[in-house]
């Protein structure tokens, strides 16, 4: 089993890189972040990863690589457009199962925009059609790669990192909104 991939959420009035170099410092000592042409963040001797929404930001770290997060807020869209362009039919017959669609479509999104991130190609990059795991769990298409959906009222909340890693999430200065260990 790999080390740990250590999450950090915060308000959206946080920024990103003070946040990562924060999570950086407990795992690094004096943690320096540049990026590269893409805009990726980059922290030496750690795979790290950021997202924003509207109201928060998400940061993620590790010793091991490959990793990649992203958070979308639950509020009413249009998604249908998007899902029928992107999704496979495995993955659309699957939202349409559940309970609630949107949820189901912004848990296949932002594991899609995740496994782009840790593959370092982003969405078109990585395909946007590459099915992912129903739920959460293994991405065939990328082997030694998972998605996990960790708990956030309000928001959906994946990360691809290598499977079997164990998560740490905390969210400082938020109320405890997430939780997992």
């Amino acid at each position: 089993m790999g080390s740990p991939v250590h999450v950090r959420l915060a308000s959206a009035g946080s920024s990103a890189h003070e946040l990562l170099l924060d999570l950086a410092g407990t795992l690094v000592d004096r943690p320096s972040l540049r990026h590269d042409d893409a805009g990726r963040p980059h922290i030496p001797g750690l795979a790290v990863s950021v997202t924003y929404s509207q109201h928060r930001v998400a940061v993620a770290a590790s010793y091991d690589g490959p990793l990649g997060v992203d958070l979308e807020e639950i509020t009413p869209r249009d998604f249908q457009p998007l899902a029928n362009r992107w999704f496979t039919q495995r993955e659309l017959d699957w939202m349409v199962g559940q309970r609630d669609r949107l949820e189901a479509f912004l848990q296949l999104w932002t594991a899609k925009e995740a496994v782009g991130k840790a593959l370092g190609a982003g969405l078109r990059g990585s395909g946007l059609r590459r099915e992912m795991p129903l739920g959460g769990g293994q991405v065939e298409s990328a082997p030694g790669l998972s998605v996990t959906h960790l708990p956030c009222a309000g928001g959906v909340l994946a990360l691809a990192a290598p499977t079997g890693v164990s998560v740490h999430l905390a969210s400082p200065g938020l109320d405890p909104v997430c939780a997992r260990g």
